[in-house]
């Protein structure tokens, strides 16, 4: 993923977490806020120890950036997003395999309202 649409500074993933709206579902929250002047959407994800050891949230991490990245096209411009994985998510990907996590990325999408058809 380009750095472009990455957020790598903490008080971008604290602005988002803080003044973001948010959807959820079992597995996954995602946080959405407005940028101050549009440009490339950008995510971030967040992976708390409770998901498992560095391992699992590494590999789990790299899932989801290769998800997002299918989808990049689609997500309007104008928006930072935060991804925040919760526990059992790993188990059920590899349970469900790398199609299932893309429609659980893709529900919490089309519930934000932002997601270009």
């Amino acid at each position: 993923m380009k750095r472009v649409n990455r957020l790598s500074r903490s008080r971008d993933f604290d602005a988002v977490h803080r003044r973001g709206r948010s959807v959820s579902s079992r597995s996954l929250v995602l946080y959405w806020l407005p940028q101050e002047e549009s440009a490339e959407p950008r995510v971030g994800f967040a992976v708390p120890r409770a998901v498992g050891g560095a391992v699992e949230r590494n590999r789990i991490k790299r899932r989801l950036r290769e998800v997002w990245l299918e989808r990049l096209e689609r997500v309007p411009e104008g928006h930072d997003y935060v991804l925040i994985v919760r526990p059992g998510l790993v188990e059920a990907a590899e349970a469900n395999g790398f199609e299932w996590l893309g429609d659980r990325v893709d529900e919490l999408l089309e519930q934000t309202g932002v997601l270009a058809a």
